[in-house]
């Protein structure tokens, strides 16, 4: 069972302390300069939520640096700069789509799909690279996050290491994965690729919903 999370939303439509990512969603979707982080207590969300947002966002930096360097601490805060790419899946393997969305608003930069037959992995792997290739083609630095830490290692690799068989039924998505991996052997970027931190942060902005 997941463990209970709180969510502190500082700037938003209804400022306030929420006990789910679904309502926590509903006052910062779409709402510029949003400014939110979950907490494991009940308790520490009241403090952060009256110690202001300055105050726990800058922490929650300080501590990041703490985690990168192997001490105790938490994520750091989130580039809004940037792109979000999720997959929505009926069944793994089945059928798949995957969009990328502005980090920020939530607004919807590309999607592509349904794909008939794939896995959540090649989705997540789809969805970095056509980030990457969009984000070169408009010559943006920006970031992309992706919640599949697989998906990320693949696409840092150039390759895929998933046991999906090659079939007609996942011709289509075999197609469009040795598609982006020839991209990746033939192109480079100056993207970060991150991992988005649920725990920390919520549900990641592309998400489908479906879980």
């Amino acid at each position: 069972m997941a463990k209970q999370k709180y969510y502190v939303v500082w700037v938003g439509n209804a400022p306030g302390i929420y006990d789910s990512w679904a309502a926590c969603k509903a006052q910062v979707d779409g709402f510029t300069g949003a400014k939110y982080k979950s907490f494991d207590s009940r308790a520490e969300a009241e403090r952060a939520y009256k110690d202001g947002w300055k105050r726990a966002l800058t922490a929650g930096q300080a501590e990041g640096k703490k985690a990168a360097s192997g001490s105790p601490g938490t994520a750091p805060p989130v580039d809004y700069d940037s792109i979000s790419v999720d997959v929505g899946t009926s069944g793994n393997p089945g059928p798949i789509e995957y969009k990328g969305v502005d980090t920020r608003t939530g607004e919807v930069i590309f999607s592509y799909g349904p794909i008939s037959k794939g896995t959540n992995n090649l989705g997540e792997f789809l969805a970095i690279v056509h980030a990457l290739a969009y984000l070169k083609k408009t010559g943006s630095d920006k970031t992309v996050y992706s919640d599949s830490r697989t998906a990320l290692k693949w696409v840092k690799e150039k390759k895929v290491a998933t046991n999906l068989a090659r079939d007609e039924s996942t011709r289509e998505v075999w197609t469009l994965v040795d598609r982006a991996v020839q991209w990746l052997q033939t192109n480079s970027y100056k993207n970060k690729l991150l991992k988005w931190e649920t725990s920390e942060w919520g549900e990641i902005k592309a998400d489908y919903g479906r879980k």
